[in-house]
């Protein structure tokens, strides 16, 4: 089992180097990220975008890219088309976000033709160092689904315990938060929150030990659990967080990395290769982090 981040760019160097796709590579931070993890043997780029603006960015850089393809199609949408492609023919095993928005590479991604769609649906992980917790520890989801329904809370946790089973834990411990940890009809998360949990109890979702509703207090410290009177085999030992929607788990997210002195590796899952999609705000090391946890779990 992964224990930090450490462990998951060194699991991620043991394995077969990956290839890696990068849609609309020139962009200075993404480069960065992928000259660091090229440094660590841990991938293979294939650069797809402004060729002439990717040379200029690295010769900046001081990143030798003579022994890379670069693919030159300047116009993003067909820069993340391509990529898509290459992912597709079997040339490359992750895909990468570089300067084009989301929703022009997610349209490629989940074209129904030509694109990557494996599941229902597409979901954000990541997965957090911090010194105020004793593990690694999820989020869950801060990027893709804005209040995701029942069914879809559903897909986004199989999403993530797909993540932590090839990092070699087999039954993660899942909280889903929220505000309280009673069931209150008048809120919805918590009746999600009550149903899935039941639906782990029978065995309708497996490889995994879900408890909630838990305020996040309650989930990450046993202490607390112990003095609301909270019985549970998940609570102050919780592998990954599920947040009642993209709000909360973005806020989760961002204060632990500009607050709590977390740093975060992260992916898209559900699509047929993991997705390195980052925010801008990310800095270069959670995003070589992102590419190691890419590689690791390929």
């Amino acid at each position: 089992m992964i224990k930090n981040l450490a462990s998951l760019v060194e699991r991620a160097k043991n394995k077969r180097k990956r290839k890696i796709a990068v849609a609309s590579a020139g962009d200075i931070h993404v480069l960065d990220a992928i000259s660091i993890a090229v440094e660590k043997d841990i991938v293979e780029p294939i650069f797809v975008g402004d060729e002439e603006k990717i040379r200029e960015i690295c010769k900046k850089i001081g990143f030798d890219i003579s022994p890379f393809e670069i693919i030159n199609v300047p116009d993003k949408q067909q820069a993340s088309v391509k990529a898509v492609e290459l992912i597709k023919k079997g040339k490359a095993e992750i895909l990468m976000k570089g300067l084009v928005s989301t929703g022009i590479l997610l349209k490629a991604v989940l074209d129904k033709d030509n694109g990557l769609r494996k599941g229902a649906l597409l979901s954000h992980v990541a997965i957090f160092e911090t010194p105020y917790y004793h593990k690694l520890l999820g989020v869950t989801d801060a990027a893709m689904n804005v209040k995701p329904d029942l069914v879809e809370k559903i897909g986004i946790i199989k999403n993530a315990i797909e993540v932590f089973h090839r990092l070699d834990n087999p039954n993660p411990k899942v909280a889903i938060v929220g505000s309280v940890e009673t069931i209150n009809p008048k809120m919805e998360a918590t009746m999600h929150a009550a149903t899935i949990s039941m639906m782990n109890y029978r065995k309708q979702i497996t490889g995994c030990i879900i408890d909630g509703p838990l305020a996040i207090d309650g989930a990450v410290s046993k202490a607390a659990s112990e003095v609301k009177n909270i019985t549970s085999d998940v609570t102050g030992d919780v592998d990954l967080i599920l947040a009642p929607n993209i709000d909360g788990a973005n806020i989760l997210y961002k204060t632990m990395n500009f607050l709590g002195g977390a740093v975060a590796a992260a992916v898209i899952m559900g699509a047929k290769v993991p997705i390195v999609l980052t925010s801008r705000g990310d800095t270069e090391k959670s995003k070589f982090l992102s590419i190691a946890l890419a590689a690791a779990i390929a």
